[in-house]
């Protein structure tokens, strides 16, 4: 049983490069943190959403922008960087729905560090409710939210 040579084609790799090789290399290796802790899919989508973006399934395509308060349908948050990317050859329009683990996501008004998130008035973006109907709660914020207008915080989707 013989190992695959090793090249040192890296040699100095540092915090936030990029490995690349012309050579057409393989770097093959063990991730021990990772930036962004989401599990994503790639959907078709009727138009590009921004990251942080509430969707649902419905419009022209797979996926659209949320628009109904408490609305039933809500599937996912547009992810900003998935720490894991399923179906990410699809072609044409497209975004990564994160089905699972922290995001950023849209909110609107106040919102306690645990508290459930549900579509809010304004499309694509949460709001923080004490409902227990789990088939419109997108998750929980994982932080504190003061303010009234629009800002991103981190929440864990995928949890009721």
């Amino acid at each position: 049983n013989t190992a695959d040579p090793v090249y040192n084609i890296f040699p100095n790799i540092k915090t936030g490069i990029t490995l690349s090789s012309a050579t057409g290399s393989k770097f093959h290796g063990t991730a021990t943190t990772a930036e962004y802790a989401d599990l994503a899919e790639m959907y078709a989508s009727d138009k590009a959403y921004e990251p942080g973006t509430v969707v649902m399934i419905g419009g022209t395509a797979e996926v659209t922008e949320c628009a109904n308060e408490q609305c039933q349908e809500v599937f996912g948050v547009v992810s900003t960087e998935p720490a894991y990317l399923m179906n990410s050859a699809m072609e044409g329009t497209g975004v990564a729905v994160a089905l699972s683990g922290r995001v950023p996501c849209k909110v609107i008004g106040a919102v306690r560090k645990g508290q459930r998130l549900v579509v809010s008035s304004t499309p694509g973006v949460a709001k923080a409710s004490d409902t227990n109907d789990w088939k419109c709660i997108i998750g929980r914020a994982l932080e504190d939210k003061t303010t009234e207008e629009v800002d991103v915080i981190e929440v864990v989707v995928g949890v009721k």
